[in-house]
């Protein structure tokens, strides 16, 4: 096991680490741009050249696998555990993850030590205009079980086909004919630049994943020295936002099977939540909404008692959380 070290000099008057720090990514082109936009945000806060932050990239299992639903191959754990063995051997000193893609509950000895500020939170629609001008009967390319249900509930017409891969994939399976059409996240598209494609959906009436368009860069609770230096590129609103929807997903106790789409919005010194669950098939749907202190976003986790007491069997059963909030 590499020792952890300590990444300061002792002289308070240093700009720079004593050696580089190591972020870990997942390999793809999007996690990748992540990573540049957490080195240069890094950079620029510390005053630090490029070289102080070493790019650490691994191929992660969820990335090996495509031809199967996340779901059925071990869940979001996927992404993460790679890097997570890399956090425990010293191998990295900080891992950057897509938040929506971070299991709701992490080792005790991990912590999120920043967010990013968080990028535009909506699907966008790649092979239509809109919901309604999708041809009747038309094949929606997506592995998602929220953008599963969504569809279905607001097109029970259509059929789900599986569509894994990175956003050049999925563009491609699109292109020769796969599908018809299919949904991207507008902050993924906008990381990776190039030109406009699709049609962002309204997030008031589509509503996104949870933790959708946010980065966390995550490390050992113990590496103070490193918490203490992420935290100049935390976005605190971001970060209260996100704390909010993971309560939410605690408290609900939903796994990679159980669709679930959620809205935060900022009022103030409050966050406003919309949620709603979904069964799988897009039959059934409920809804409600909830205000909390931006500075006790867990208080969340009361939503979800409110949304398992509504919920019919065919919701239900996808949950295994007793709610939290009371």
């Amino acid at each position: 096991m590499n020792e952890p070290v300590t990444l300061l000099s002792p002289d308070s008057h240093s700009t720079a680490p004593l050696r580089a720090i190591r972020l870990g990514t997942r390999q793809s082109p999007l996690a990748m741009a992540q990573a540049i936009e957490t080195r240069a945000r890094l950079c620029a806060a510390h005053g630090w050249p490029e070289s102080a932050v070493e790019l650490v990239p691994v191929v992660a299992s969820g990335d090996r696998v495509l031809d199967r639903p996340l779901a059925e191959i071990g869940g979001k754990a996927l992404w993460t555990k790679e890097l997570d063995l890399w956090l425990a051997d010293g191998t990295i000193d900080a891992a950057v993850h897509s938040m929506k893609d971070v299991e709701t509950l992490r080792p005790h000895t991990l912590t999120i030590a920043a967010v990013l500020p968080r990028a535009d939170v909506r699907d966008v629609l790649i092979g239509a205009d809109s919901i309604a001008a999708i041809p009747a009967g038309a094949r929606v390319g997506t592995s998602a079980p929220r953008r599963a249900a969504q569809m279905l509930h607001a097109r029970p017409d259509v059929t789900v086909v599986s569509f894994r891969g990175n956003v050049a994939t999925r563009l491609g399976r699109l292109e020769r004919g796969e599908a018809d059409v299919t949904l991207l996240a507008a902050a993924g598209l906008e990381r990776l630049g190039g030109d406009p494609v699709g049609t962002p959906l309204d997030a008031q009436t589509w509503l996104p994943a949870p933790a959708q368009g946010a980065i966390g860069i995550e490390c050992l609770a113990a590496r103070t020295d490193l918490v203490a230096l992420l935290a100049a590129i935390d976005h605190a609103p971001s970060h209260a936002a996100i704390r909010a929807e993971r309560a939410l997903l605690a408290g609900l106790g939903g796994t990679c099977h159980s669709p679930i789409a959620v809205l935060t919005r900022h009022d103030g010194a409050r966050l406003n939540l919309t949620a709603a669950l979904y069964s799988p098939d897009g039959t059934d749907r409920i809804g409600a909404t909830c205000e909390v202190p931006v500075d006790r976003p867990e208080a969340a986790a009361a939503l979800a008692d409110t949304l398992l007491a509504m919920a019919p069997p065919s919701i239900r059963a996808h949950f295994t959380g007793a709610g939290t909030g009371t």
